[in-house]
């Protein structure tokens, strides 16, 4: 199964760090939150990723054109133009970067991508949150509930859109959070190809009309997670990540 990850979009929140840098290649623990994201599907044994790029998307292609030389020491012979890495910190990664434009909405990258996807569904989440969601509950939730999308919901800080559920069923998605709400869109989809079908020009985002439509119809599912979930939103949040990441186990880590 492949992972798709939204990562073009601009991160105006977070300009004091993605002036520089597409805020997925922002780093928390000395590597890039991307890379964070990425190793945790790896430990479920997802390796086939594909990344939807827009806003400086070169950064992104340029880290793992360059991974073996970004994560290791190296030698140069410059008159033979040899190269030897000194340490291997390669990954068993399969990895598709697809320019999905610099003005596209979350609902219109995904729908660019779908000829990239031939299997029946796909994972999918945002470059720019973590948890210590279980992957293979995840998927087999999905798979036994046979309904078009599962949607991660999490315990919110207080600040995201909340979901209404009755039981496991989705009836609807707020904009806005309110003190009687408790669970939220954590990201972490389990997707079936034919939920793309609703999302019908490419300025649509995913969480709004597409996925309203989709609840709608019945077709969409909650994995309740209540472990750890952060998303990087804010300075304070990439400073909390930074933190937790450069601790010797952060919550999310499933590696070794």
């Amino acid at each position: 199964m492949k992972c798709v990850i939204l990562a073009g979009g601009k991160g105006t929140r977070l300009s004091e760090e993605t002036n520089l840098l597409p805020k997925p290649m922002i780093e928390i623990g000395g590597k890039p939150i991307l890379w964070h994201i990425m190793k945790i599907y790896s430990s479920y044994g997802i390796n086939e990723f594909i990344i939807c790029a827009g806003y400086k998307s070169n950064i992104i292609k340029d880290y793992f054109i360059n991974y073996n030389a970004n994560n290791s020491s190296l030698h140069i012979d410059l008159e033979s133009n040899d190269i030897t890495f000194e340490t291997s910190h390669s990954e068993n990664w399969k990895i598709s970067i697809i320019d999905t434009g610099l003005e596209t909405n979350t609902g219109g990258r995904l729908k660019l991508i779908n000829n990239y996807i031939k299997e029946e569904n796909f994972l999918m989440t945002y470059g720019d949150g973590v948890g210590d969601i279980k992957i293979d509950e995840l998927i087999k939730f999905h798979n036994n509930h046979g309904k078009l999308v599962t949607l991660t919901a999490t315990v919110p800080e207080g600040r995201f859109g909340a979901i209404n559920i009755d039981g496991d069923k989705i009836h609807s998605i707020k904009e806005k959070l309110d003190t009687a709400d408790k669970f939220i869109n954590g990201g972490f989809f389990v997707i079936n190809k034919k939920a793309l079908s609703y999302v019908d020009n490419l300025n649509q985002q995913w969480e709004m009309e597409p996925l309203s439509k989709i609840a709608a119809d019945g077709q969409l599912m909650a994995y309740k997670h209540r472990g750890f979930w952060k998303a990087m939103d804010h300075l304070r949040d990439k400073v909390q990540l930074d933190d937790l990441a450069s601790q010797e186990n952060p919550p999310w880590k499933k590696w070794k």
